[in-house]
């Protein structure tokens, strides 16, 4: 019990930054595409609370950690957060292209927490000055966040909506290939649960994931 809750302590403030930036970055993009929806729902916010969703930010994350440390000893966890309302119909009032936007809107969100373990890695280099009293859990919080970041771009860039991988694929897809897409869009977090309890979604998602954390993990002089 101990070692869940020293985990949840390590890992719950790099999962809070990753969400509300992601979702943050989300809302951003929309509106300098011309939407206001995210300021009028009170999404352009750095305040995690109307960010957070009961089921992905706190129920689903903690039992994948505690059933990954009870099973295997190692954390595993995912989140996510409320998604940013957008209304696209701006896009194209704005005299914008829906595809473009929509695009860049959707990447928004992945590209901020590539960014997010940037600054980590950049952040670990400079605690490793402190005195070991603060240098060792803050080295700890960093290390776990890039971790979080890292885990949370690559499971949103899945081709598979509403994640924001399958939102970016249609917005590039050909007619009528994007709206079968979109088709599959109901179905699309029941996928995601059973590729995520299953086992399988850590098949899709570990390749990626360890070659981008080896690469931030050698920015903070760790390998």
């Amino acid at each position: 019990m101990n070692a869940i809750v020293q985990s949840i302590i390590i890992w719950a403030p790099g999962i809070l930054f990753a969400i509300t930036l992601h979702e943050w970055a989300h809302g951003r993009m929309a509106t300098w595409f011309g939407d206001p929806t995210p300021k009028l729902y009170g999404r352009l916010t750095l305040n995690p609370i109307p960010h957070i969703d009961l089921a992905w930010t706190i129920i689903i994350p903690g039992v994948m950690l505690m059933v990954s440390l009870l099973t295997t000893g190692n954390p595993f966890v995912f989140g996510g957060a409320k998604p940013v309302p957008i209304d696209p119909r701006y896009f194209v009032q704005s005299g914008r292209s829906f595809r473009v936007s929509m695009f860049w809107v959707s990447a928004a969100g992945p590209l901020m927490n590539l960014l997010l373990a940037l600054l980590c890695a950049v952040s670990f280099r400079l605690v490793t000055y402190l005195p070991d009293y603060f240098m060792i859990p803050i080295a700890n919080m960093l290390v776990a966040a890039i971790q979080m970041n890292v885990l949370l771009a690559v499971f949103n860039l899945l081709p598979i909506p509403p994640l924001d991988g399958g939102r970016m694929l249609g917005a590039v897809l050909p007619h009528p290939w994007n709206g079968y897409l979109e088709g599959i869009e109901r179905f699309g977090m029941p996928i995601v649960l059973i590729l995520a309890f299953s086992g399988a979604m850590s098949h899709l998602l570990v390749p990626a994931m360890t070659g981008l954390n080896h690469f931030y993990l050698r920015m903070a002089g760790l390998n």
